[in-house]
């Protein structure tokens, strides 16, 4: 039997009586990172890593959370778990499982491009690697994180010439804290949404040097505030609190914006492509590194992912169906503040 299986609860080891990010309530679940569909309610013991644990804390406040080192071995039944850098958010982790020579990753959700908030993203060598693909597809690929930069503050500088503020949903845990990074703090205040600040504050309260940044309250935005920036979930600019700015123009961080049909749907004036997520070149880039012999692809363009490493790299590899959310930061859109 494969040391790590799937059942109706999740991505199981039996040998150990653990799950790996399950969907279901069970007793002992590892985590790979804070977003709600890969850290649930209900499981009656978490361990994650170390800057993992705050924002699971916060957001699972009766959860009672372990947390260990990157690359710090634990046993348990026989089996030998770590977890390595996945650079997906703050904290995130590819789960290692070896049992008798035999070794799996579980890669979490993952990116191998650099940010200024997320740990950088660590090959971890296997026979057999688990792995999400939410951008499955080679239209997917990411720009670079100074001509983001360039991009995101040109924008916010047009919008200030023509008298209108600038809003950007983003999720409000690891993709809103990236571009607030991105953003020049000379030009103007960082306005934040209720659900990003609480994000911010939990992440400043660990020493992450995040730019100042200033929580959205109140029914009227206050004039001294017309030439800075807004930062908040997609969810709140559905919502009547997007009233207090106008006049206003919206624009969403995404990898999804790589397709000109995915702005349309959004309804936003301009798209930004900025993923947590790995493009076509990272996944490929982690297939490789890893040295895997057999791949199992997770939600997005599982199949046609599947279907590439078979055709076209020889890789043995097949859909792996699970229950996270195929859309990037699905589940994020938190509705406090």
């Amino acid at each position: 039997m494969a040391l790590l299986t799937v059942n109706s609860n999740g991505i199981y080891c039996e040998r150990a009586d653990v799950y790996l990010d399950p969907w279901r309530p069970v007793k002992r679940a590892l985590i790979s990172h804070g977003h709600a569909d890969h850290a649930r309610w209900g499981h009656e013991q978490y361990l994650c890593t170390h800057s993992a644990k705050p924002v699971i804390e916060y957001r699972l406040p009766d959860a009672k959370v372990e947390s260990i080192s990157y690359e710090e071995p634990i046993h348990i039944g026989g089996v030998t778990f770590s977890f390595h850098p996945a650079g997906h958010v703050l904290g995130s982790a590819q789960i290692r499982a070896e049992y008798r020579g035999e070794v799996w990753v579980f890669t979490g959700d993952f990116k191998t491009q650099k940010d200024p908030i997320a740990e950088d993203f660590v090959p971890v060598e296997c026979q057999h690697l688990i792995m999400e693909c939410t951008f499955g597809l080679p239209v997917f690929r990411w720009p670079d994180e100074a001509f983001l930069r360039k991009q995101i503050n040109g924008w916010w500088a047009n919008c200030q010439e023509q008298g209108v503020l600038p809003v950007i949903g983003s999720y409000s845990l690891g993709k809103a804290q990236r571009v607030i990074q991105m953003l020049d703090p000379d030009r103007g205040p960082i306005l934040t949404h209720g659900a990003v600040e609480n994000t911010n504050e939990v992440m400043r309260k660990q020493g992450v040097d995040l730019h100042p940044t200033i929580r959205v309250e109140g029914r009227q935005l206050d004039e001294e505030y017309r030439n800075g920036i807004v930062i908040c979930p997609p969810s709140a600019m559905r919502s009547a609190w997007m009233k207090k700015f106008r006049p206003y123009k919206t624009a969403m961080a995404s990898g999804w914006m790589a397709s000109r049909g995915n702005r349309r749907r959004r309804n936003v004036d301009r798209g930004f492509i900025i993923s947590d997520h790995a493009d076509w070149q990272g996944l490929l880039t982690a297939v490789r590194e890893s040295g895997a012999e057999e791949v199992l692809t997770t939600h997005g363009y599982s199949h046609v992912f599947a279907r590439y490493l078979r055709e076209e790299m020889g890789v043995r590899s097949r859909e792996l169906q699970t229950e996270y959310g195929a859309e990037e930061g699905e589940g994020e859109e938190e509705s406090k503040g």
